[in-house]
């Protein structure tokens, strides 16, 4: 396996020397074992803090400067342990204050370190990583006037600090980000002091304080306009509007409003902060995300892309899932939460305008129906199915269970796994249990099978088939 050392001049300081790492080292292996991404994270330790601190100029959009501190728990005896960090020059990393003996590359994005003393099971620790170059991972997103969005799934965190890069070590975050004077950089959380050095640079800080998963920390940089509110029960909202954007004052208070109708849906707004990063036009294609506390999103705010975002806020960022296998607690209950906005804002009949028609189109269509909802397969974490079909399960649910015990469910989930992870046989087990109903058949046939369900699945509760009609306007 290829090694990467790192620059002479940090050799002294690093003495990388890999012989001095036994094969046999305890490591706690170069993954957590994710069925889909099984190098990713490591297992053998669980981060409790990230420091993030980033130096970035808009006249230098090919470069990053970074000094990163992980805070974590041993969970093994550990001889060496993983990161994840793409690409870089490493110039020095630190054990609990003492060079690391060796430091090697691995592989795409592993960063293997060995500290000078073994660290024990059970024992906290933090390394400290510097490292300088040119960020390549598939999250650095350049803006076209210079600036840059740090967003992605489900490596995103990778390309701009080392991480135990998995869904499963969720922790807090710390955000220092210098740039120059006229520039903006926006993180997760609530913000700390803004410094200037006098020279030309302004220091920003921003501070997670509630568990997040490594793929929604985000920093964007742009020549940001901040508006501040608040919501009903008093937490801050702070919005980042980017130049040349679409945002007035309509679509920040729709988002009020969305979050208004969530918070009685699903339960309290679960962080300190909400708001959201609008940034100018991307370079280059790049996902809106639900970046936490503050959702990003390309260009605008619209109602659409605003309730899918901020309902991940509670599925996805409190409540996130502990493998890829169970994406869809994030997506298919986000795709959902959209038609709950429109029942409530506008009226809409969700049986009539969106269950009906979207079930006729695709009854004879075995492509829509072949990828399963739960373990849709490696490189499908994401599959559209979780998107267009996730909806339509959570809607037979709600007409099987009815809307008492739908809502329920959903606001006890929150409760039952806040700033948590679970998984998506827990979840069907939670259905069966407040609703006191066999849901077995309907899960095997909805989230577990790759054929459309029978008739008693798919039309429950008093649904009935309907005949197609013009897709509604908000789909």
């Amino acid at each position: 396996m290829k090694r990467r050392l790192v620059p002479p001049l940090a050799a002294l300081a690093l003495c990388v020397l890999t012989s001095l790492a036994p094969a046999s080292a305890a490591d706690g292996g170069s993954g957590v074992g994710d069925p889909y991404y099984p190098d990713d994270g490591n297992s053998g330790y669980d981060v409790a803090q990230y420091d993030v601190r980033v130096v970035y100029d808009p006249a230098r959009p090919d470069h990053l400067d970074g000094d990163t501190t992980v805070t974590a728990r041993a969970l093994e005896d550990l001889d060496r342990f993983h990161l994840d960090l793409t690409g870089f020059e490493v110039s020095s990393v630190t054990v609990d204050g003492v060079a690391a003996r060796a430091v090697a590359r691995e592989g795409a994005h592993e960063l293997v370190v060995t500290p000078a003393r073994r660290l024990r099971k059970g024992a906290p620790f933090s390394v400290r990583v510097r490292y300088a170059g040119k960020p390549v991972g598939e999250g650095w997103i350049p803006l076209t006037d210079g600036g840059v969005s740090v967003v992605g799934e489900p490596h995103a965190a990778s390309a701009w600090y080392p991480a135990n890069d998995h869904p499963s070590d969720k922790a807090t975050f710390r955000l220092t980000a210098t740039v120059p004077d006229g520039w903006t950089a926006v993180g997760n959380g609530r913000p700390g002091p803004v410094t200037s050095d006098g020279a030309g640079h302004r220091t920003f800080r921003w501070y997670e304080d509630r568990p997040l998963v490594t793929y929604a920390s985000t920093l964007a940089v742009d020549r940001f306009t901040v508006h501040t509110d608040r919501l009903a029960d008093g937490t801050p909202v702070i919005n980042a509007i980017g130049p040349g954007t679409i945002v007035d004052a309509e679509s920040e208070a729709l988002q009020k409003k969305i979050l208004d109708l969530f918070s009685a849906r699903f339960g309290p707004y679960p962080f300190s902060s909400a708001g959201a990063i609008v940034t100018s036009q991307r370079a280059a294609t790049a996902p809106e995300l639900e970046t936490q506390s503050r959702p990003t999103y390309d260009v605008g705010l619209f109602d659409v892309a605003m309730a899918h975002e901020l309902a991940h806020q509670w599925f996805g960022d409190s409540v996130s899932f502990k493998d890829w296998r169970d994406g869809c607690l994030a997506e298919c209950f986000a795709s959902y939460a959209q038609w709950l906005w429109y029942e409530h804002q506008e009226g809409d009949d969700i049986d009539h305008d969106y269950y009906g028609p979207q079930v006729e189109e695709h009854r004879a269509d075995p492509e829509f129906w072949r990828v399963p909802l739960y373990d849709p397969g490696a490189g499908r974490e994401l599959d559209a199915a979780l998107y267009e079909r996730g909806p339509l399960m959570l809607h037979a649910l709600r007409r099987t269970v009815g809307d008492d015990v739908f809502f329920r469910t959903l606001r006890q989930w929150q409760s039952a796994h806040r700033y948590g992870n679970a998984s998506w046989p827990q979840f069907e087990a939670l259905a069966g249990q407040v609703s006191h109903q066999d849901l077995r058949g309907f899960f095997a046939a909805w989230a577990h099978s790759t054929v459309i369900p029978p008739d008693r699945y798919l039309y429950p509760g008093g649904l009935s088939p309907a005949p197609p009609s013009a897709a509604h306007p908000h789909t």
